[in-house]
């Protein structure tokens, strides 16, 4: 038996700003952004230089009420949520602070690598991480 997990949901406010933010300031991939009814559409969005066919993605999940909308930017209670590891550290840091993306954490050289920690665009926490050779 062979398993993987395909999507993470992501609780979002809005699909529109939150595939602004993913696809503009992280260059993202926006994967699929299908309606399936008036309130509801699936918007698959991936790193770029992914392959969103056998590699996670992130599923941007609208919140549907209250008790939803109060979990938006903080799915994990304040602790780091999402970990995005690139090839170029430095590239990708130098574009996302260009894009205005908060950095909350500082890039520091740790026995793994290169990490630093931001925000995205509702507060939720991200490492930035480049694996050490």
């Amino acid at each position: 038996m062979k398993q993987h997990i395909a999507h993470i949901a992501l609780v979002v406010r809005d699909y529109d700003e939150a595939i602004q933010f993913y696809t503009g300031k992280l260059q993202f991939t926006l994967v699929e952004d299908t309606v399936l009814s008036d309130s509801k559409r699936w918007v698959l969005i991936a790193p770029k230089g992914s392959n969103a066919s056998n590699e996670c993605c992130l599923l941007l999940a609208k919140a549907a009420n209250a008790e939803q909308q109060a979990r938006v930017g903080n799915q994990t209670g304040g602790r780091v949520f999402l970990f995005l590891y690139t090839n170029n550290f430095r590239a990708d840091y130098e574009i996302m602070v260009k894009e205005g993306v908060e950095f909350i954490r500082e890039p520091k050289v740790e026995a793994y690598g290169t990490v630093a920690v931001f925000k995205d665009l509702y507060g939720n926490l991200w490492d930035l991480i480049e694996r050490a050779k």
